[in-house]
């Protein structure tokens, strides 16, 4: 049985949450850290996205799409300032893994670039991110975003008008 609940569909059985986090969390701090520009925010909109979805886990690990759902969290808690979970939370992630997550490679030469990114209108930057960071198609980031496909595009073609024109590239 599938039924639609947010534009995403349900399925019977959800993944365990361990396998799911440990498959998605590199990317989705590669996401956050490409809207934020700061390893801790990105870290921290990371485990804040996570954590909500761990306590909803019966819910959110039903959709067909999980990974989509702790995107738009991220990218949703990226438009406005970050705040910090408890501080229980933070240690005991940090505990359990003990170690800093390696972040996609951004070139420093992709620094003015990244820049540029993040001083655009927030849904623009998020689907830049989306679509060229994680390579993901536009119905994907337009899941993820909670839009419509062609207000991806939207999203899409006025980030790269307004990337060219910040960055004195002829389109």
């Amino acid at each position: 049985m599938v039924r639609h609940v947010n534009e995403m569909q349900v399925i019977a059985r959800p993944e365990r949450f361990d396998v799911f986090y440990q498959r998605e969390f590199r990317a989705v701090v590669g996401l956050a850290y490409a809207l934020s520009g700061s390893r801790l925010a990105a870290e921290d909109l990371a485990q804040d996205a996570f954590m909500t979805a761990h306590q909803q886990w019966e819910k959110v690990g039903r959709y067909e799409a999980p990974g989509a759902w702790v995107r738009r969290v991220v990218s949703n808690k990226s438009v406005s300032l970050y705040r910090r979970k408890a501080a229980e939370a933070r240690a005991l992630a940090r505990v359990a893994f003990d170690r800093q997550i390696p972040l996609p490679e951004l070139e420093s030469a992709d620094a003015d670039f990244w820049q540029a990114v993040r001083s655009l209108p927030k849904r623009q930057a998020q689907a830049i991110a989306l679509h060229y960071l994680e390579d993901r198609p536009v119905a994907e980031v337009a899941e993820i975003l909670g839009c419509t496909a062609s207000t991806a595009k939207v999203h899409l073609h006025k980030g790269r008008k307004n990337l060219a024109d910040r960055l004195g590239v002829p389109e």
